[in-house]
């Protein structure tokens, strides 16, 4: 690469791809498998100073260049032997020379603004000039648009701000004086209607009062058993899920609070055994009269 003395020096890096028009390029890679011509007599690559543009001469040809970055970073491979192959470089720019493009492009004024946000715009408008859309090889050819989505926003609390509202919730937890929850199940439904079924009783007009309200006393008595027994079986199985849920609960600390739900189940299945137990003798105490 030949550069002016007068040029400040530029930094590449170390390794990048040269794209040549198919018949340069063919004169280059003869150069190079030769082994025995000189490669500066052949090829040189000089930089403008905006460090995007320069003049690749292949055989004293001038071929406008421009430098672009490539939509991923691409590794450079090595091999002797064609057996073992060591990486050597990241590469993420190529050359871009062309025969009919401008030697000297004429150089972009700077921003004459002082609003750094204005100045910040128009750089990245600048460099959205030199992004190179395509792989390097056919099936690539846009797929920075086909591949690449956009950067989704945010839509999530950052993970400082989770932990500190969950040690908040903790101690605000330790310091109450009771508490009490529950684990409910997505799908769990507290329809109570399709528990039991009521028997009727047909009731004659010419019934005494005194048949009627004993009539009405067992039908009340039959829709309280009725609803108890729904509520005893949909308490019974919310403690077999309690009871299926301990069971694969590792940790010590809420395995203890879910066995202590789990009481409280049982001891309310219990209750509401007792007060079934209790209606259903008040119902058997009134058939008999």
């Amino acid at each position: 690469m030949s550069k002016n003395k007068e040029d400040p020096p530029h930094e590449l890096e170390n390794q990048f791809i040269l794209r040549l028009p198919p018949e340069y390029a063919s004169t280059v890679r003869r150069a190079i498998q030769s082994g025995n011509v000189n490669l500066k007599d052949k090829l040189t690559i000089e930089l403008h100073p905006d460090g995007r543009h320069g003049i690749v001469r292949v055989d004293r040809v001038p071929l406008a260049s421009k430098l672009v970055d490539l939509p991923c970073v691409i590794g450079s491979l090595k091999t002797i032997d064609k057996k073992t192959f060591y990486k050597t470089a990241d590469i993420c720019q190529m050359l871009v020379s062309t025969v009919d493009g401008d030697l000297y492009p004429p150089l972009e004024e700077p921003a004459a603004t002082n609003d750094p946000k204005l100045n910040k715009k128009k750089d990245r408008d600048r460099e959205k000039k030199f992004i190179w859309n395509h792989g390097i090889t056919l099936p690539l050819k846009n797929v920075r648009k086909r591949r690449f989505r956009k950067t989704a926003k945010k839509k999530y609390i950052e993970s400082p701000d989770v932990e500190k509202e969950v040690k908040r919730l903790l101690s605000t937890d330790a310091e109450a004086v009771s508490t009490r929850w529950e684990v409910i199940a997505e799908d769990e439904t507290k329809d109570t209607d399709n528990h039991g079924s009521l028997t009727s009783l047909d009731i004659s007009p010419g019934m005494s009062s005194q048949k009627q309200g004993h009539s009405s006393s067992v039908l009340g008595l039959r829709k309280q058993i009725d609803m108890m027994k729904g509520k005893h079986q949909e308490t019974q199985d919310r403690a077999k899920r309690q009871e299926d849920l301990i069971f694969k609960v590792e940790n010590l600390a809420l395995k203890s609070r879910l066995q202590a739900v789990l009481d409280e189940l049982k001891q309310q299945e219990e209750q509401e055994k007792e007060q079934l137990s209790s209606l259903q003798e008040q119902l058997d105490s009134l058939l008999e009269k």
